[in-house]
């Protein structure tokens, strides 16, 4: 990787330190990259105040800055064939997954659509004052308007499982909403940061309004939400980090958009057991459980869970796990160690606690290198269990029973978390009524959409703030109320 930033419009090669980052795959070294320093993020900053203070960018009418970013959401397109292929090397997303349509091709459709649905939004909408406040105290007309504006400086810090995605869904709103971005990719997943740098000399962006920054450690990314002059900080990640970004923007009372983790529930209504084990199944495929939103916590009446647990297990079973640039490939590899770690350390846990291993809860024997776990089913006795409220990301899936409705629904709405949901039933209108009762950011009756229109966001510890749709977009706005006469 020859170049680690892009400040002030130019490409800059690093002046920090040296990493290397891993295919996960086989442990290889993808590329070695030499990061930037403090003081070059420092620099990005800097660049993206002035060019925001400029007002090149946020004072452009709204329509020619749409058609700009149309031109930037094509100039990204045209990388799709890369990106998808880097994906596989950096993050270990089998090239063959339907998790690589959402690595690619999914944040590539809401790049092309986020100009209309910006379009749609007014700047200016009126607050409907009632009748009776509609003249002032000396009975003239009154008036009173929302307005919307750019915030300033975007801090967009990104996830390592969906790189893509989860850096587009900060940079495309924030810029077309007027702000200027430094963005800072996870430093396991940097390489596909730099496709946003070059769609932006292509589209035509102005020198300052997009800046990218690739470290090895933290610094830059703490800068990134405490330096006085960043006014939004929008953060895809842990909850754990989540609370040490909001932490730093403290002080200077930053707004902030964080989607952090998740231990999703699904409930399984009576009439709709049959659909549980392949949710099992969809958990581990779905990029080796790496997805902050998977259903990892399954809820299915107990007098059910001993042919759920049987079915799901032979379904995990004939999974193919295996390295994600073979197209054959069902389950690809977890990040790095740690993650295999983690995954290794929340199943015994889980076993101490009384849960029991149904299948998997190793490293598979016949994959000597590379960052693997097996897909994995739980039964577990009860949601108090580890495995049950803890977020493993990774290929593992847990199976509850419970007693009647009013119990799965205390068990889902029992976690610190609330991302989202899942409620499966045949019978609708019970489904949807269950669904109604589930406290979580997202809830999905036996469906769900992935769309530029409808916004995700959590609950509790799974984060502040919106992605996607009109609040995604609102989210990188000031609001202004003006009353006039």
């Amino acid at each position: 990787m020859k170049y680690a930033g892009f400040i002030d419009g130019v490409f800059v090669a690093g002046e920090g330190e040296l990493f290397a980052v891993e295919n996960p795959s086989d442990g290889s070294i993808v590329a070695e990259v030499r990061g930037l320093s403090l003081g070059q993020v420092e620099a990005a900053i800097a660049a993206a105040r002035r060019a925001f203070d400029a007002g090149t960018w946020s004072g452009l009418p709204r329509q020619e800055r749409a058609e700009i970013m149309r031109r930037y959401a094509a100039a990204l397109a045209k990388h799709a064939d890369r990106l998808k292929h880097l994906a596989m090397l950096e993050a270990g997303c089998p090239i063959s997954s339907s998790v690589m349509h959402a690595q690619v091709a999914t944040p590539l459709r809401h790049a092309a659509e986020i100009p209309d649905l910006y379009l749609a939004l007014p700047e200016h909408e009126e607050n409907p004052l009632p009748m009776h406040e509609r003249l002032g105290m000396l009975g003239q007309p009154m008036q009173s308007v929302r307005r919307y504006t750019p915030m300033g400086v975007a801090s967009a810090i990104a996830a390592y499982n969906v790189p893509l995605f989860t850096a587009l869904w900060k940079v495309i709103p924030a810029l077309i909403t007027g702000n200027t971005v430094v963005l800072r990719p996870n430093p396991l997943t940097p390489l596909s940061s730099m496709v946003f740098a070059e769609a932006a000399i292509e589209a035509g962006l102005p020198a300052g309004v997009l800046n990218v920054v690739v470290e090895a450690g933290l610094e830059g990314g703490q800068l990134m939400s405490s330096d006085p002059r960043v006014d939004i900080v929008s953060f895809t990640g842990s909850a754990a980090v989540g609370v040490k970004i909001a932490q730093q923007a403290a002080p200077t009372l930053k707004p902030m958009v964080l989607e952090l983790g998740g231990k999703s529930a699904q409930i399984f209504l009576p009439d709709s057991i049959d659909k549980a084990p392949g949710q099992a199944r969809v958990v581990c495929v779905s990029h080796a459980g790496q997805g902050c939103a998977l259903g990892t916590r399954l809820f299915v009446p107990e007098e059910s869970k001993a042919e759920v647990l049987a079915k799901a297990r032979d379904l995990l079973a004939a999974i193919r796990i295996g390295p994600a640039s073979d197209p054959a490939t069902e389950t690809g590899p977890v990040v790095n160690a740690a993650a295999v770690a983690r995954c290794e350390r929340l199943v015994a846990e889980a076993v101490a606690a009384g849960g029991t291993v149904v299948f998997g809860g190793k490293r598979p024997a016949h994959l000597a290198s590379g960052y693997y776990f097996e897909p994995t089913l739980l039964d577990l006795p009860d949601n108090a269990n580890p495995a049950a409220q803890e977020e493993v990301f990774g290929p593992v899936v847990s199976v509850i029973g419970y007693r009647d409705l009013d119990h799965a629904i205390a068990m889902a709405n029992d976690s610190k978390f609330g991302l989202s949901g899942w409620v499966h039933g045949a019978d609708k209108r019970v489904a949807l009524d269950t669904a109604l009762r589930m406290s979580s950011g997202t809830i999905n009756v036996n469906n769900g959409v992935t769309s530029t229109w409808a916004s995700m966001g959590g609950l509790r510890m799974s984060g502040q703030g919106r992605e996607r749709g009109p609040e995604g977009l609102r989210a990188f706005q000031n609001l202004t109320v003006l009353n006039f006469s």
